[in-house]
């Protein structure tokens, strides 16, 4: 068979680079660890700064760099398992969710948001905001919306708004049965709010993952989870929740 014309490309030298820069990774720095300016690593690797750019942007892209502002670039921590199962079900706030209230407030949803729900357009429903943090950093932004028929009991509830009240929400869901739960995810870029929250710029890539909690036959709650795509990997199986995934030892890890 013959040669194609793809195999007798050579290799890019931003990409020769960005293996080398994975293995400097992989056995001398650690997650967190800020790397020297992109002067310093130009002259230790005898490359064009150009050059040095496009191996630190595909190493930010497959997750191994983060660049903070007002930081610079850092060692990633290990990416975030997102799962997709569906075998296991459990409502949000449950015993092992690593999720943190932040807030609850009542306010008339999105459009889409109350269709889904099924309730009127200018009804209100509790709203629940939360946070999910890896190695000390934002991963994670939700929106937890729940109507106010999955939640009947509040009123005797002395928690009229933040985090309390958010947890008070979630108690109340679950005493509800669930009966199984629906996940879609898409891919997108971030809001300015979700970017303010997940110290991304706006525009970033994002992962969106959409959770419909079905309980009496109706959807009882609805998820909107928004995660860093830099940080976080899908991962497909019968497992529920949100795992952490170390993958293969190594030192950056």
């Amino acid at each position: 068979m013959g040669t194609t014309q793809l195999e007798t490309v050579p290799e890019p030298k931003y990409w020769h680079l960005r293996t080398v820069l994975s293995e400097a990774l992989d056995s001398e720095f650690s997650v967190g660890e800020i790397l020297p300016n992109e002067r310093d690593l130009a002259a230790r690797f005898g490359v064009a700064r150009a050059t040095l750019r496009q191996a630190l942007e595909q190493l930010e892209l497959e997750g191994r760099l983060q660049r903070r502002r007002g930081v610079g670039t850092t060692v990633a921590p290990p990416r975030m398992g997102v799962s997709v199962g569906t075998a296991q079900h459990a409502w949000p706030g449950g015993p092992g969710d690593a999720w943190q209230a932040l807030d609850c407030t009542l306010e008339v949803p999105p459009a889409a948001v109350a269709e889904t729900l099924v309730t009127g357009r200018e009804e209100p429903v509790h709203t629940v905001r939360r946070s999910r943090v890896s190695h000390g950093q934002p991963v994670a932004a939700e929106l937890l919306y729940i109507p106010a028929g999955s939640v009947p009991d509040l009123s005797g509830i002395d928690a009229p708004s933040g985090a309390p009240r958010a947890r008070a929400v979630l108690r109340e869901l679950q005493r509800l049965e669930l009966e199984r739960q629906e996940n879609a995810v898409e891919l997108g870029s971030a809001r300015a709010d979700d970017a303010r929250e997940l110290d991304r710029l706006p525009g970033a890539p994002v992962l969106v993952v959409t959770t419909r909690f079905i309980a009496r036959g109706r959807t009882a709650a609805l998820s909107v989870a928004t995660y860093r795509a830099d940080t976080c990997r899908l991962t497909f199986g019968d497992f529920g929740g949100v795992e952490i995934h170390h993958g293969p030892e190594r030192a950056a890890s």
